[in-house]
C-alpha cells in the first residue's frame, strides 16, 4: 500500500495529512504542485474539487475563495485507486482501511470531544494561522520563511515567495494592514489549545486526529519569532515540539542551547 499525496510546499494543511499517514505507518510519496497553480493541477490529476465552498474567511466565503474550493484543494490523497480530498475525509478514510493505531478514541464522549477539537483546528485555527502568516511581511518571518518546522513556505525560491505570498494574501483577505488585528486573535486560540492539552484531549499518551490537525497550524505560527517565543512558554508548544520538532539544521544555525 503506497499512497500518493498531492501537496504544496510548506502547507500546514498538507502536513496534517502526511502526519496521519506516518502515524498509520502507510508509506507515501508527495507530489509538490506549484503554489497558485495547484487548484487547476489537482483537478487535472482526477480530483473533483467541491461543489460547495469548504472554507470561510470571517464567517463567509467570497467569490475567489469559493472558486478555489470548486476547482480543488490540497492535500489530495490517492490510495489504492481511491481519491480523497480534505483532511477530515482523509482521516476517516485512513481509519477505515487501517483501523490501528486509532485516530479516533473509543468511547462516544471521548470521540465527540476529539472530533470537536479536530473540526475547530481544521476550520478555525488553520485559517487564522494561514491569514496571519500571509499578512506578515516576508522579511519579518524567520529566515524569510525559507526554513522552519514545515520547511520553506509556499516555494523554495526566496524571490518567488514574496510574489506568491502577495497573491495568496489577496485570496484570503490577509493584507499587511490586517496583521495587527489578526495577531490579536491568536492568543485566545492558543489558550484553547492549552486547555485541551491540560485536559488530555491533545498531546495525551495516545495521539489522535486532533493532534495531527492542530500541531501543523502551531508550527506555521512559529515562523513569526514573537509567536515562536510565546509557544515555547505554553503547553501548546509541547504538542508542536512532539509532532513537528525544530529541524536539526535550524537548531544548529541558531547556535548552541544555553
Amino acid at each position: 500500500m503506497l499512497a500518493k499525496v498531492y501537496v504544496i510546499v510548506g502547507s500546514h494543511a498538507c502536513r496534517a495529512a502526511t502526519l496521519m499517514l506516518e502515524y498509520k505507518e502507510i508509506p507515501y510519496r508527495t507530489v509538490a504542485l506549484p503554489t497558485g497553480a495547484h487548484p487547476l493541477l489537482v483537478r487535472a490529476c482526477g480530483f473533483p474539487g467541491s461543489r460547495t465552498p469548504i472554507r470561510t474567511v470571517d464567517g463567509a466565503t467570497h467569490h475567489q475563495l469559493a472558486l478555489l474550493d470548486r476547482l480543488g484543494t490540497v492535500p489530495a490523497l490517492l490510495l489504492d485507486g481511491e481519491r480523497v480530498q480534505t483532511n477530515r475525509r482523509i482521516a476517516r478514510h485512513l481509519e477505515h482501511i487501517r483501523p490501528d493505531p486509532r485516530l479516533f478514541p473509543l468511547g462516544a464522549d471521548r470521540k465527540r470531544v476529539v472530533e470537536e477539537a479536530e473540526a475547530w483546528g481544521d476550520e478555525v485555527l488553520q485559517m487564522a494561522a494561514r491569514r496571519l502568516v500571509l499578512a506578515t511581511r516576508v522579511h519579518e518571518l524567520r529566515d524569510r520563511g525559507a526554513h522552519g518546522r514545515l520547511g520553506p513556505l509556499l516555494t523554495r525560491s526566496d524571490r518567488m515567495r514574496v510574489l506568491l505570498a502577495r497573491g495568496a494574501a489577496q485570496s484570503f483577505h490577509a493584507s499587511s494592514d490586517h496583521a495587527e488585528n489578526l495577531l490579536r486573535a491568536i492568543p485566545p486560540l492558543l489558550d484553547k489549545v492549552d486547555s485541551w492539552v491540560h485536559e488530555g484531549v491533545l498531546c495525551g499518551e495516545e495521539l489522535n486526529v486532533a493532534d495531527f490537525t492542530i500541531a501543523p497550524s502551531l508550527a506555521l505560527l512559529s515562523y513569526r519569532p514573537d509567536l515562536a517565543r510565546e509557544l515555547a512558554a505554553r503547553p501548546a508548544g509541547r504538542l508542536m515540539d512532539r509532532l513537528l520538532p525544530e529541524p536539526v539544521a535550524s537548531r544548529l544555525a541558531d547556535g548552541p542551547a544555553v
